[in-house]
């Protein structure tokens, strides 16, 4: 049997079960597999694909969404959260980048940061910059939450993007995301 079979039919089962692929990032640790299932990243405030309120944009109070996840995997130490924008203009925008988020933390409150961690964004802020895309069509915002088998990215406070992915190289129980739109 060649090797590729393997993977067809792992992709095959994974869209099966509802997995949603993320983009590419670091490479997860061993035994993904069926966890990545039943770990699930929603938002009350809105839903996957769906247009995000204006309140938590840059056009109104710029306010973190609520968010809720379930099915952490076993193993789990601490949640790495990331939103980003790649339809923005220049590259893909970093909105917001918070690791070391304890394990037992399975929502955010609007408006409340989550303990942990926070990485510096593209407007080199440490701190939640909601959608602000430029006038024209809608731009997809990646909610991605990534369940961590180490209690600490050992960084500090403010890394950039690319480090903490690289730090996240081979700890990555399961991965999830929440995607939503917004247009000016």
């Amino acid at each position: 049997m060649r090797w590729w079979y393997g993977w067809v039919i792992g992709l095959l089962l994974s869209g099966l079960v509802g997995c949603r692929e993320a983009s590419p990032g670091p490479t997860p640790a061993a035994g993904e597999g069926e966890k990545v299932a039943a770990f699930r990243l929603s938002s009350p405030a809105f839903g996957h694909g769906q247009p995000i309120p204006k309140r938590y944009t840059c056009e109104g109070e710029d306010l973190i969404p609520p968010l809720q996840w379930e099915g952490t995997p076993p193993g789990t130490q601490s949640f790495v959260l990331i939103m980003d924008d790649p339809d923005a203009p220049m590259g893909t925008w970093d909105h917001w980048i918070v690791y070391d988020i304890p394990a037992t933390v399975t929502s955010i409150r609007e408006a409340t940061p989550p303990p942990g961690r926070v990485g510096r964004n593209s407007w080199g802020k440490t701190a939640y910059g909601g959608p602000c895309p430029p006038p024209g069509p809608a731009h997809r915002y990646f909610f991605r939450l990534y369940a961590v088998d180490i209690p600490s990215l050992n960084l500090p406070e403010g890394a950039e993007k690319e480090d903490v992915l690289q730090a996240l190289e081979g700890h990555i129980l399961a991965q999830t995301e929440l995607m939503g739109l917004y247009q000016r």
